[in-house]
């Protein structure tokens, strides 16, 4: 299973999500790596922390390959690294990301994440792709190499009006180039029952018919100390209610395929 986790919207969770569920997935005796194909490496960083990133192979490094002409090109698991967590792997980010942006859309290699999609998932059980906050040659890289993508959301107004031009895209991708893509639905984050707008932003989408998940990922500050120790939930306090969520949201994704 390939699983990007994609919305154009900064700040809604993207890399949170993914790092959290990946290590979920880890610690049930899944292997599982982690592609992060967003120049400012919050996914990287999370789960390796700032110094222990430096000096690894990157996906920079996997796309320059593409870009020069070679009869024994390296397998993708060659730029994958481990992390301290048992069984999660990470293809790290890069700065470099933004640079090498035009010379592979300038040499159509829109195509080449995909193949090394295929190659790792013959060794890993699970895929996770964080994206950056942009619909750009690496978001439709993922969309095109996945079989499901995550929608993480906000609880704004801001959010919400971005989500319907952000699913059309999704469909779009699907209907041209990935006919096995699926919306595995909205992954509601930073919620706080107790306040009246996200409780209706979310009864509206629902109502709607959009996929919203159950269960909602609570608003808590331990997050934060989670990035900064660079510990997924499930390893720093198992037993807190976002962990909980966590756990059960990775469960219901399996659960239905």
């Amino acid at each position: 299973m390939a699983l990007v986790v994609f919305n154009q919207k900064g700040g809604v969770g993207k890399s949170t999500i993914a790092c959290n569920l990946a290590a979920i997935s880890a610690a049930r005796g899944l292997r599982t790596v982690l592609i992060d194909l967003d120049p400012q490496g919050n996914a990287t960083r999370y789960l390796l922390g700032g110094p222990a990133a430096d000096g690894q192979p990157t996906v920079a490094d996997f796309y320059d390959q593409t870009l020069s002409f070679t009869f024994h090109p390296l397998p993708a698991a060659d730029f994958v690294v481990r992390t301290p967590f048992a069984g999660l792997d990470v293809m790290t980010a890069s700065e470099r990301l933004h640079e090498l942006q035009p010379k592979l859309e300038s040499r159509h290699k829109i195509y080449k994440l995909r193949e090394a999609v295929a190659q790792l998932a013959q060794t890993y059980a699970h895929i996770y792709i964080d994206t950056p906050p942009a619909l750009n040659f690496y978001t439709r890289s993922a969309l095109m190499g996945a079989s499901g993508c995550l929608i993480p959301f906000d609880c704004d107004d801001f959010s919400r009006q971005a989500l319907y031009g952000l699913l059309e895209h999704v469909q779009e991708i699907r209907a041209d180039h990935n006919p096995v893509l699926a919306i595995r639905g909205v992954v509601v984050n930073q919620f706080q029952p107790r306040a009246q707008l996200p409780q209706r932003l979310v009864q509206e989408l629902r109502d709607e018919g959009l996929p919203v998940l159950e269960p909602y990922l609570p608003a808590s500050v331990i997050v934060r100390e989670s990035h900064q120790l660079a510990r997924p939930m499930i390893h720093l306090q198992p037993r807190h209610k976002l962990t909980l969520a966590l756990v059960a949201l990775h469960e219901r994704l399996h659960a239905s395929g």
